[in-house]
This record gives C-alpha cells, sequence and structure tokens, in this order.
C-alpha cells in the first residue's frame, strides 16, 4: 500500500511575510547603510608620490651629458609628478619631467636631440600647429589639439646636436608660458 503523509503544518503567518515586515527591514538596511556613508571617511582627491625631479634630473644629466631643464623655483601650488629618461617613439632617448599646476592641470617638460616629424607628432598628440608664443626668452611654436585636451609648445633649434625642448599638458598657454620661465639647466 502506499504510504499516506500529511500536508505539512502552515508556520506562524509572520514567517510568511508581510508587506509591512519587508518594508520594515528595508527601512532598517537603509538606515544602516546610511550610518555607514556617514561614518566612513572619503578621500577627496588621489595624488602620487612625491617625486625628486632635481636628484633624477642631475642622474640624467650625468648619464647622458645633455643640458636638460627642469622648473627652478616655481610658486607655491605647483607640485612635482614624475621624471623619467626613457626611449620612446622611434628610439629618441626622452628627458621627461612633469608637473601638476596649482589650477590642477598638467604640464610636461620633454627633451630629446634631433627627433624627426613622427616623435614631434607623438608628443604633440598630433595636434595641429596654431602660431607661436614668445615666453621665456625664446619664441616656441604652439600645438593645440581641440578634440582632446592638449596644448603643447615646441622650441626645436635649428643647429644639428642641440636639444629640442617641448613643453606640454593639459595646462593653457597662460600657464605653459609662466612655466617655461622657471626653466633652468641643471647644474653640476
Amino acid at each position: 500500500m502506499g504510504r499516506v503523509t500529511t500536508p505539512a503544518r502552515p508556520g506562524n503567518r509572520y514567517s510568511l511575510g508581510s508587506t509591512r515586515n519587508l518594508v520594515f527591514s528595508l527601512l532598517a538596511v537603509l538606515g544602516m547603510v546610511a550610518v555607514l556613508v556617514l561614518v566612513v571617511p572619503r578621500v577627496s582627491s588621489v595624488s602620487g608620490p612625491t617625486v625628486d625631479i632635481q636628484s633624477t634630473a642631475a642622474d640624467v644629466r650625468d648619464r647622458s651629458g645633455w643640458p636638460i631643464v627642469t622648473a627652478v623655483g616655481l610658486p607655491d601650488g605647483w607640485t612635482e609628478t614624475s621624471a623619467r629618461y626613457v626611449r620612446v617613439t622611434d628610439g629618441f632617448m626622452t628627458w621627461h619631467a612633469g608637473y601638476q599646476t596649482p589650477a590642477g592641470t598638467y604640464v610636461a617638460v620633454e627633451q630629446t636631440i634631433d627627433p624627426n616629424r613622427a616623435w614631434v607628432e607623438a608628443q604633440t598628440n598630433r595636434a595641429p600647429r596654431v602660431g607661436t608664443l614668445e615666453a621665456g626668452g625664446r619664441t616656441w611654436t604652439r600645438y593645440e589639439r581641440d578634440t582632446k585636451v592638449q596644448n603643447s609648445l615646441l622650441d626645436d633649434p635649428q643647429t644639428s646636436g642641440d636639444l629640442t625642448t617641448l613643453v606640454t599638458g593639459t595646462a593653457t598657454f597662460e600657464e605653459m608660458a609662466e612655466f617655461v620661465t622657471y626653466l633652468e639647466p641643471v647644474g653640476p
């Protein structure tokens, strides 16, 4: 014969849940989340580690023999963000020193010897020339990329063997014009 089963007895009517209990549970969870959001501190900005551009520059000058430049005596609010000497486009060894402006934009100095057109195009993000700018006792060629915020100033001496200097970044041309007045050769 078959086994007779009796249906399970229904549990407490509260165990089945109700809309009211669901709302109270949801409010309790949202209250705990709100308390956590208010109590846990949040970071307003993230910055990288401090970079000592001057010591890196002195090392690069000693290794390369190049009269590379760095910004010396910048006003308060400027931050050194990066320094490196690396092989880039078409194998050109390039000195790079990066800074954050007081306005939170970025400006970098890139230098190499006798770059070709591909190096200039890569460093300016293929921006078109838009004129010249007088700053720091030099005439700079301006490059402006409007579809991707990047401005660049190029000082390309016509003498072979001289360093080409490019100032580039998200800084305005006014910030760059101020910045180039602080560029000095790295001393011994």
